[in-house]
């Protein structure tokens, strides 16, 4: 978020005193800020994802548990 305030805060300086380097350097400092954020939010996924996929693991260990090799099928045949 600091990226993209400062940048703001450039631009308009730059803006209001017409310096057009100023200006660029600004929009420039918010566009990083903007990418650094995404690249946060993208790892904050992928995080939540992983820790979905592990809980989803251990809930399927949990039902298979006790079951026995085969899923908990039995012999139709000696009826047991």
């Amino acid at each position: 978020m600091g990226d993209k305030f400062e940048g703001k805060m450039k631009e308009a300086a730059g803006a209001m005193t017409g310096d057009e380097d100023l200006k660029a350097e600004g929009s420039a400092q918010q566009r990083k800020g903007a990418a650094s954020e995404e690249a946060a939010q993208k790892e904050r996924t992928r995080r939540a994802e992983a820790e979905a996929k592990q809980a989803e693991r251990e809930r399927d260990k949990e039902r298979r548990k006790g079951k026995g090799p085969l899923g908990g099928l039995t012999d139709t045949l000696s009826g047991r």
